[in-house]
Order: structure tokens, then C-alpha cells, then sequence
């Protein structure tokens, strides 16, 4: 298999989580003979810091024409003044927008330690998958 792969790192812990993530990646594309054409970007509190906006447009049009976009973390303390008018979600917004996509799914297993943590009964949790649907959505006129 051969894809191109937008790669935002984004902020905050974002570019330590993706250069292992890469990492990983990289070592799937050796071991199975695929081919991953990366090409990294600024997005998030990052491009505004460098160029003004948190989605340049040549951010944009990188993700548009590539076969997948890894996303890091974006936002921290630094963007989050509510006064701010220019912040990392709006980036985030606005690829999701573009790219017509609105929610994040987070697959979350239990741990079989943690069972006897829980208040829940034990042969309530046995085997449980929770997957949350994270949805992002603003209207935009």
C-alpha cells in the first residue's frame, strides 16, 4: 500500500505523542511493505504562532489532497485566552468543515485490574468495549 499522509503534530504534548506515533508508523510501513509518503505541516496554536492562523492554507490544501491526516493535540494555556481573536479550535473547526468530518470515536477498553475499582459489578465490566463519540460540531453560515 502506498498513501500520503498529512501529518499535524499540533501543540502541547501533540509533537512528543506524534513523533511516536510516526515512529510506530514507520516501523508498520517496514514490516508490511507499505509505503508512507509524510509530510508535516503547522496547525493549531503552532501556525498561529508562525503564520498567524491556525489552518494555513497551505495546511489546508495539503489535507485535502492527501489519503489521510494524523492529527495531534492542538490549543494549551498560551491560545486560550477567551479573548483571544484567533484560537487553535477555530483551525480545527474549520479542517473539519473542509474535510467533512464532525466527530472523534475513542475506543476505550477496560483494563481487567481495574474491574475490582469500579462500583460496578465485576460481571457487569467483563468484556466491556466503550467506544465515545466525541461530537465537534458548529453551524457555520
Amino acid at each position: 500500500m502506498k498513501a500520503r499522509i498529512t501529518v499535524l503534530a499540533g501543540d502541547g504534548i501533540g509533537p512528543e505523542v506524534m513523533a511516536e506515533g510516526l515512529r510506530c508508523l514507520r516501523a508498520v510501513g517496514a514490516a508490511f511493505g507499505h509505503e508512507f509518503t509524510l509530510d508535516e505541516r503547522p496547525f493549531g496554536g503552532a501556525a498561529i504562532d508562525t503564520r498567524g492562523d491556525p489552518l494555513p492554507d497551505e495546511t489546508l490544501r495539503a489535507c485535502l489532497a492527501a489519503d489521510a491526516v494524523l492529527l495531534g493535540a492542538i490549543g494549551g494555556p498560551r491560545w486560550s485566552s477567551p479573548l483571544a481573536k484567533v484560537r487553535p479550535e477555530q483551525g480545527l473547526l474549520r479542517l473539519r468543515q473542509e474535510l467533512g468530518v464532525y466527530a472523534n470515536l475513542r475506543p476505550v477498553r477496560l483494563h481487567a485490574s481495574l474491574i475490582e475499582a469500579s462500583p460496578l459489578r465485576a460481571d457487569v465490566l467483563d468484556g466491556v468495549i466503550y467506544d465515545f463519540v466525541l461530537e465537534l460540531v458548529q453551524a457555520f453560515v
